[in-house]
């Protein structure tokens, strides 16, 4: 079955559910935008989440230490501000990490945002704009955890690196 049918099957099975639904059922499709119908994205289409599963630190056994200058780049860490501490798994006979959770990216509809759907304009062009209006990346929402020692950087960078412009 072709990516445009099960596009088509998707927009069907969203247009026989209550409006105020829509936003619900459609967050989680990955559909390319320009496959729906116009009136889909016009009226119902509020909200897209982006989800990636990453390795968990396991919290007994990670390494602390303080982000270097590559780090502190990637990280958009400004210049003069202290370095962060951040984790990374350790070198026993176990992997270092137990378990897995999600990071996450939620872009809301906003009427910028669905004129540049509407225009069949490019992702990257749709991303700097939710950007612009707030929206955090997988990739910023991974730095979080990794703030926080939920999981590594390199773990972010592994499953984020298709969104690097």
């Amino acid at each position: 079955m072709s990516d445009r049918v099960e596009a088509g099957a998707a927009a069907g099975a969203l247009r026989s559910l209550p409006p105020w639904l829509w936003g619900a059922a459609g967050a989680g499709a990955c559909l390319s935008v320009a496959w729906l119908e116009p009136n889909l994205v016009e009226e119902g289409l509020v909200v897209h989440v982006a989800q990636r599963l990453v390795r968990k630190l396991d919290p007994d056994t990670r390494i602390a230490y303080e982000a270097g200058e590559y780090e502190r780049r990637l990280l958009n860490v400004p210049q003069g501000a202290p370095s962060p501490i951040l984790y990374r798994p350790s070198q026993d006979v176990s992997s270092g990490y137990r378990g897995r959770t999600g990071i996450y990216e939620l872009l809301l509809i906003t009427d910028r945002i669905r004129n540049l759907l509407l225009q069949n304009a490019d992702s990257t062009t749709i991303k700097r704009e939710a950007v612009k209006e707030g929206m955090d990346t997988l990739r910023d929402d991974g730095a979080k955890k990794a703030f926080l020692g939920t999981t590594s950087l390199e773990e972010i960078m592994r499953v984020t690196q298709e969104d690097i412009e």
